[in-house]
């Protein structure tokens, strides 16, 4: 997979952005007083390849100008049928107020779509309040059951098949 939106470049995880994704998230969480968990809510990030690729997920990296500067990431779940979850959605301040969230998120839909999934859940902090935004204002439906312990709020969404 490889996208474009305006400058940033829309691409598939590689093993060699293992560190610097996870630098991305570290950071992000950081800004927002949420601790980085790499033995737990986190540990996903060093084990791409197993929670995600093998199992009909995709994990992107965001590029600026050859810097990672952002990520997005959905896997299967087992919360119905044909359903993911949105996971690791960070982008870096500096490319924030762009537009650049609310495209990825479109188009992390347009992909789960594709590939046949029809119902998308997403959980996050309340601290987040620009994810937070994003997500109401794209259909996303307040939900229960928060399976990670530092998230306060779940969403969900059931995408239209034409998407």
């Amino acid at each position: 997979m490889q996208d474009q939106f305006r400058d940033f470049v829309i691409r598939a995880w590689q093993p060699q952005d293992r560190q610097v994704a996870a630098e991305v998230i570290r950071s992000v969480l950081a800004e927002y007083g949420i601790g980085w968990e790499p033995d737990g809510a986190d540990r996903d990030v060093y084990e791409v390849e197993t929670v995600y690729l093998q199992v009909r997920g995709a994990f992107w990296v965001v590029e600026q100008q050859g810097q990672v500067v952002g990520t997005a990431a959905f896997y299967p779940v087992n919360r119905g049928v044909g359903t993911v979850e949105i996971r690791k959605m960070y982008l870096l301040p500096q490319v924030r107020g762009k537009g650049l969230g609310r495209w990825l998120l479109q188009r992390l839909e347009q992909e789960i779509a594709a590939q046949g999934f029809r119902e998308v859940w997403i959980e996050t902090a309340s601290v987040l309040k620009e994810a937070v935004k994003l997500y109401e204002s794209g259909g996303y439906l307040p939900a229960t059951g928060i399976e990670t312990e530092r998230c306060d709020l779940i969403y969900s969404k059931v995408l239209q098949p034409e998407q």
